[in-house]
């Protein structure tokens, strides 16, 4: 899944998830077998989105640092190579930002 999805599915999911606790709590005064297995059945649903927003934060945060140590080698093995691309891109990007 890529990051762009994967980060919508996130910011999804804890919208998803502060709108059932908020629909929790205004029911919360609320009676009735009906009532009480809507409730039951929205608590699992809550708790079932909350690990997988956690699985889905962790598989994120993980893939992020294997970024960044593949990042970190690579500037370690070819550091003037790494040089001369950041130098082309702030040279990139100074001409774009003088030009507005």
């Amino acid at each position: 899944m890529s990051a762009v999805t994967k980060d919508k599915l996130i910011e999804d999911l804890k919208v998803v998830a502060n709108d059932v606790e908020e629909l929790l709590r205004a029911t919360a005064s609320q009676t009735g077998d009906k009532v009480a297995a809507a409730r039951a059945r929205a608590e699992e649903s809550l708790r079932g989105a909350k690990a997988r927003l956690k699985d889905a934060g962790e598989d994120l945060a993980d893939q992020t640092r294997k970024a960044v140590g593949a990042a970190d080698d690579y500037v370690r093995d070819n550091p003037w190579q790494s040089i001369a691309v950041a130098a082309g891109v702030g040279f990139l990007v100074g001409i774009l930002v003088s030009r507005r």
